[in-house]
Order: C-alpha cells, then structure tokens, then sequence
C-alpha cells in the first residue's frame, strides 16, 4: 500500500480498521465483517467528505441518476470509496453525512475492467451514527484530514482518480455541489486565467451591430473587443446518456459602442472562465461563432442603458469546431479610444421601492438583520434538480422596514454561505414581486450577483451615490443596537398567506396546491433533505395540545442509529423508523408520557380543565411538586391532582375526536417543533456555529465544523394541531408557532388586522393580537383554548409548510386555515 508510516506523523495507534479490510479484501470481492468486529470501536470509521456526480448508466444497477464517492478515515489512513446505489437514500435524507461515524457491515472490491490499474471499495452495507464523529474529535492534533495518507491497493499505486479531485466512475471527470447543480465546486473550477498584458489588434474587428448580417453570410467574423455588462448563474444540464465531459453553459450580456448582445460559454469553457469573468471586464473574442438567439430563457433588465438590443443572434464560444480564443484584458490596458460603455446601475432603497413596477429588476444595498436557513426547491419541469435558496432581511436607513430577499444560489457558494446579520449585502438584477396580503419582496433572477463584507473591493458599484449615502449611515449607527434585532435560521415562509385560497381549475406554481391527505403522505415519505413544500389540505382540526418549553423536541445527541445493515431504502425505511421511535422514547419523560396517554382518554371539557389548572398554580405557589424520577415506573401510583392528570389543561378535542380516532386507516404524527425551527439570535462568539447550522451540511468536513455548539433555543411552547381529513379516513398532527412579537422576523410584512385571540381567529391570522414589542397583554394558552369549541366539525382548508431537516426529522407547520367560505375556485 505505502511505505511511510501514519502513525509516526499522526500520533495515532499503528492499528488501522481500513488497512485490515484492504488486506482480507485481496483475497476475496466481498467481504463481510463478523458480528463482534461491527461492536468494536475500532471498526468506526468518520465520513470526512461525501462527493456527487452524474450516474454511470449500466444495466443490472438500481436506476439512480446520481453516484456518490465517500471518503472515510480511520485516523490512520483514508480511503475513497463507493457508495453503493441501494444507499443513496442515505444521502437524500443527510442521514449520511460529513463529520459523523459509520461502521461497514459488507464492501467489496470493484476493479474497473475498461481501464487496467483502476479498482476501488465499494460500501455495500453500512450503519450511520448520530451526532457528531467521536473518531473526529479524538484526533485534535490532525488539523487537516486531507494530509492523511491515501490507502490505496497493491499494484494500483499509479491510480491518479483516487487521489484527485476527479469521480471514481471513470466516465464522469468532475464532481457537482452536493445539493444543488448551479454551484462550481472542486479544483477544476480553481483555474484562474493568467492576466498579461496582451498583443490585440484592435485594427480589424468588427462591431456588434453588423454580426446579425454575418450570420447570414459566410464571410469569417472578425474578432470582437467587448465589455460584459451583465453574467448569468451556471445551467448544468447533463443527463446520464451525456457524452460531453462538462455539459455547463453560462449566458453574459456583453456591448461595445454599437449595442449589447447576448454571448453563451459553453462546456469545457465553463470551468476554465466562468470565475475569471466578471461583470466589467473586457474580452477580445477571436474563432467565435453565431447562432439563432434562444428565446426560452430569461434576459436581464438594461433598459436605463439606453442601448441597442441585437436579439436575432447570439455569440457562442466553444471548445472545439471552432474551438474559441478567449483573451481577457487587463483593466489597466483598456483604452478610451475602445468607446466601450461603462457600467451603470440601479440601486434603488428600501423606501421608494413601493413605486417600483411588479416584475421590474432593481439594484439593493443594505445592512443584513436576518438570515434565513438554506432551503431547497425542485426546478420548474424538473423532479430530480433542486435549487438552494434563503431569505434575508436587510436595512438601508430610509425605513422602518427591511428589504426582504428570496436569494437563490447565483453560482457564488462562497458568498451565498457566508451571508450574516452585520454584513453589508449587495445584490443587482433582483426582481420586485407584489402579493396579496404581504408586503412586496425581492426575489433573484438568473442575472443577479451579490457581494458581502470582503468582496465590495474594486467593484464599480462602490462609486454610487446610493452606495456611499448607505456607507455613511452606516457609520452613524452602533452595533450594539443591530445586533439585538439580529437573528439567523429557524422556520421562515414568505409572502404570508393571503386573506382568500384561490384554487385554480389548472394548477400553477404560483398557487399552493391542495392535495388528498394521502397524497401528503407520499410527499412526506419522498421529501429530501432540506426541501421545502407549501401545501394545503382539506379536513376539521379536532384536537389542540398546549406543549411547553420542556416537552419540545431536542436535537438528537451522539449515539447509533440501532438498526440492521442497510442495503436497500425499504430496509432502511422501517429500521429508521423504529429507531426514531426508541429515541423519541428515551427523551420523554415519564410524567410527559402519562400526560399523553391521559390526554387521549380526556373526557372533561376544556373550561373545566382550565378551571383546575388555575387551582394547581396557586396550590403550587405554596408547595413545590417534586418531579418523579424519569427512571421509575409510575404504573401504580396515585397522583396527587388526578382531575389535572386526568384532563390536560392545555388540551382540547372535538366530541367525536375519541371515536373518530379509533377508525383512523392512519394518523401521520409530525406535529412536533424541532429545534431547528426555531431562529436563533446572532452574537459575534457564535458566528461560524450558526452560520453552518443555518447552511446546508457540508460535502467536507472541518474542524471548525465540529468545533462550537448552537445555542438552544429559547420558545416558550407550541400549540400541536390534528387535522382529520375531510373524508375522516387519515388524519396528521402539525404544529402551529403563532407570532407573538413585531420584532420577531416572521412579522415582517404581516398585514396586522385585530382579531379577538379564538383560537380560530389565531390559526386565520398566524398571531396572537395585538402585534407590538410587548407579550403581556396577551391571553394565556389555556385561555386561547376554552375558545377552541368553535372549531369542532368546522370544514377548513388549512395550509401547510412542510421541510425535511434531515435524518428523520420532517417539519410540519401550519400557517394559516381558511373557512370554506374563504376559498375561490378560478
């Protein structure tokens, strides 16, 4: 395998798991690993990076349009492997991930027969731990996982695909983002063109405006000296029956004196340029080629230009037949006498974005205050591409209120990740989108850039004067004072529900879809890691738990998933399954236990529960019940209140909920508010833990990953809703968090009509009345709840949010309910 000795330079024991297995893997293709070796701490491995690429099509294999190489380490050695296709769904859960341990239960060694000397492990079975990597953190003195030695196969030392940057799959030569297909990712994209200055001869080019007329003829195009004006996001669009090795393509809007025109960068060009250029920078094309402008795609807004517009054609560079030269000149050799147009924007701030035409792009500077988690959405016609997306609040100065940004990834990862309250935020070509019953947002388009803290240097957007006015108020301003309405993640949706469901006769993406319980399910079960869905579905709401702070949901802590060997997605269905239901067990209390089983038996009405909980207060003020031993069995015991353990307080159900319940085909139960819903409040000490909690898990593992905690989260409770579908066959559990505060970021745009706090009238709104900066003057839950009877065999249309948080949380939110005399069928 290799000479050198890890131990000598780690520090760690000469023992190696993934040594041992190579070895018994030469004289055997599988390998099977004994039960008393799977217990063993020594057969840990840790995920340090889990990589993504386009399938190798081939018969006989499960039809997945995506491979995955896992690298694993042992703290001796690494290795790269093969995750088998029956495990994927490990990946689309995040239940396999960066920075936690695993232990192979089977792998076999794969040789590559259409290349001699290329062979590598193949995971065909596998556990997953929860938490964090014990193996990790054992190995504080090795900074950088990437210096551990590479295990590699006698007689395959010459494989260079082990130990690149490049997909074990020999068919496939890069790697795409783990979660999205827009970002560029791996050392092909690091290439940056060498700047020198260039011999041009400017003599003989020819302009943009008579390109349209070389198109139709066969004279040989001059070269072109053009600046770019605008520049879209990345388009992947390779399927698995692709033969060309990078299928990307990149728009740019580029001018000279005559005009704009749009210019395409295709393939293998993609990974050499799209970095290097830049919005600004001026390109001397030769070997280009013209082509019939696509009209099915999107265009940046260049109207305040005041330019031509050539739309019949566009320039196409390739990397071959013809294959394109592409000369970048430096900024300091740019000559006036080139009349190449300058680059002009349209900042426009928070406070006359009113007037702003729906639809139309404008340029936004702000101050962040708010970042939301990253979330992902299917593409438009597309069921297996996602787009990452988070919402951002940022201020200017000129009003009260934030802008509020819908940011998708524009192709900037570092960026995009690294986008947090305090941070000054710039992001062009965003679109102005005007909604019922919210306040208008921003939303990106393919054409938009940002730029934060550390990258506005040397941009031409720093000599706006809307730049600089916002750069001056922001010296007037204190950090203190920023910092306390500064919050990051939790559940956030936006625009607000509108006062009306409008159900079209053919649906739209722009409607939310109203879907069977049934068919909830299925989306449900299908969801992947952080995908976020906003359906509506039919049904009456028949019962209401108050749950406290203490019986939320906490994130899962260090441990086993205790489940079989996972070899197929059915098998790892129902074994997560059962391990969910083993550690939500453990977690709850034996008090919290009784008090659900009693809830369901409740029989009481909820005004005199609430009579009694109130007794309870006062006799507690003055004798303080001891709270019984989570480790002893209460089976037996009289409590010392039973009308209070006999009817929950904080609870309400419909007469006929306890019959109904019984006749259930099935009750999906998902009503729980996880951790991860909940923002957090930024400090600066806390800055790297929640960004990274509030971003997608990453496809490497760093230290820093493992390094700082998150702090908990501070909510005082959640009401858990059970809606029965309308047809009284399913019914599922969802939680509603109502705002209770102005300042809480969920507030932002919400149209503030009073209500009189019913708990009808709280799920219609999504808050409790009224909405300003103090909490006292609102009602108690247990007084919400004697409101409730007003629900019972109510028809509702109510709306959900729904995301996987990965593993085998799914969070289901409701955001509002409509009576049916509030619905519209267009």
């Amino acid at each position: 395998m290799m000479d050198n000795s890890p131990s000598a330079s780690t520090g760690l024991p000469c023992s190696s798991f993934l040594e041992r297995t190579m070895e018994r893997l030469s004289s055997r293709q599988c390998l099977k690993l004994p039960q008393q070796d799977e217990a063993a701490e020594s057969c840990h491995v840790a995920v340090i990076a889990v990589q993504r690429y386009l399938c190798q099509q081939s018969e006989g294999q499960p039809c997945e349009k995506y491979s995955y190489d896992v690298t694993i380490t042992d703290g001796v050695w690494r290795a790269k492997c093969f995750l088998h296709p029956s495990l994927n769904h490990l990946m689309h859960i995040n239940t396999l991930r960066t920075g936690s341990d695993i232990i192979i239960t089977e792998c076999s060694f794969v040789y590559d027969e259409r290349r001699v000397g290329h062979g590598y492990i193949r995971i065909d079975k596998l556990r997953c731990g929860s938490g964090r990597s014990a193996l990790l953190s054992n190995m504080a003195n090795v900074r950088d996982v990437s210096t551990l030695p590479m295990l590699i196969k006698h007689s395959m030392e010459q494989s260079t695909l082990l130990q690149s940057d490049t997909p074990l799959q020999v068919n496939r030569k890069h790697y795409l983002s783990l979660w999205n297909d827009d970002d560029p990712v791996g050392d092909i994209w690091t290439l940056v063109p060498t700047l020198r200055a260039p011999v041009l001869d400017v003599s003989k080019i020819s302009l943009l405006h008579s390109l349209e007329s070389s198109f139709r003829g066969s004279n040989k195009a001059l070269p072109l000296l053009v600046r770019i004006m605008q520049k879209s996001r990345l388009r992947y669009y390779g399927k698995m029956e692709t033969k060309i090795d990078f299928p990307y393509q990149a728009y740019f809007e580029v001018a000279d004196q005559s005009g704009t025109m749009s210019l395409v960068l295709w393939n293998d060009l993609c990974p050499q340029f799209y970095l290097a250029l830049k919005v600004g920078t001026v390109m001397y094309l030769q070997n280009y080629s013209l082509k019939q402008s696509y009209s099915n795609r999107s265009h940046p807004q260049m109207d305040h230009y005041g330019m031509k517009k050539f739309t019949a054609v566009e320039i196409c560079l390739n990397p071959h037949n013809p294959a394109s030269v592409i000369t970048i000149v430096p900024p300091k050799e740019v000559q006036p006498q080139w009349s190449l147009p300058d680059l002009s924007y349209r900042f426009t701030t928070r406070s006359e974005i009113g007037k702003v035409a729906n639809n139309a792009a404008c340029d936004v500077i702000g101050l962040v205050t708010f970042v939301g988690r990253v979330q992902r959405i299917k593409s438009k016609g597309n069921n297996e591409k996602y787009w990452t997306f988070r919402w951002v609040h940022a201020v200017d100065g000129t009003s009260e209120q934030p802008f509020v940004l819908e940011i998708f990834s524009s192709s900037q990862p570092d960026i995009f990740v690294n986008i947090s309250p305090m941070t000054y935020l710039v992001c062009t070509q965003m679109r102005v989108c005007q909604v019922e019953g919210s306040s208008l947002y921003l939303t990106s388009s393919c054409e938009t850039e940002m730029f934060i803290t550390g990258y506005h240097k040397h941009q031409p957007y720093v000599k706006d004067p809307t730049v600089k006015k916002f750069i001056q108020w922001t010296k007037t301003q204190k950090d203190n004072v920023i910092l306390q309405m500064a919050s990051v993640g939790g559940h956030y949706s936006y625009p607000h529900a509108p006062p009306t469901f409008t159900q079209p006769v053919e649906e739209t993406s722009e409607q939310v879809t109203l879907v069977a319980v049934s068919d909830l399910k299925k989306e449900l079960e299908t969801l992947q890691y952080r995908e976020h869905k906003i359906l509506a579905i039919q049904g009456q709401i028949t019962a209401i738990r108050y749950v406290e702070k203490s019986s939320m949901t906490e994130a899962q802590g260090p441990g086993w998933n205790k489940m079989p060997d996972v070899s197929t997605a059915e098998e790892a269905h129902l074994d997560v399954q059962e391990t969910a239901v083993e550690t939500s067990v453990k977690q709850t209390t034996v008090k919290e236990r009784k008090r659900t089983i009693q809830t369901r038996n409740a029989k009481q009405s909820s005004a005199n529960c609430v009579r009694a909980k109130r007794a309870l207060r006062q006799e507690n003020t003055q004798v303080d019940q001891p709270e019984e031993d989570e480790g002893e069995s209460n089976s037996g015991e009289q409590s010392a209140h039973p009308e209070i353990e006999g009817c929950d307080a904080l609870s309400w159900e419909s007469s006929g909920w306890s019959r109904q319940r019984q006749e259930l085909s099935e009750h999906l139960h998902h009503g729980a508010l996880h951790q991860d819903s909940i923002s957090r409040r930024f400090t600066l000490d806390k800055k790297n833990a929640l960004l990274g909690w509030s971003n997608v898990h990453p496809m490497r593992w760093t230290p820093e990953q493992s390094a700082d905690a998150v702090p908990p989260a501070v909510c005082p409770g959640y009401y858990q809703v059970t809606i029965l579908g309308i047809n009284r066959t399913m019914a599922v559990d969802a939680a509603f968090l109502p705002i209770v505060c102005s300042s809480e970021q969920r507030a932002v745009g919400l149209i503030h009509d009073r209500h009189d706090n019913t708990m009808m009238s709280c799920l219609s709104s999504g808050f409790l009345c009224p909405l300003s900066h103090s909490k006292a003057t609102h009602p108690r839950p247990e007084e919400i709840l004697t409101t409730a009877s007003e629900l019972e065999d109510t028809h509702l249309v109510c709306v959900l949010d729904i995301c996987h948080l990965g593993g085998e949380d799914i969070e289901v939110l409701i955001s509002k309910v409509y009576k049916v005399t509030e619905v519209s069928v267009l």
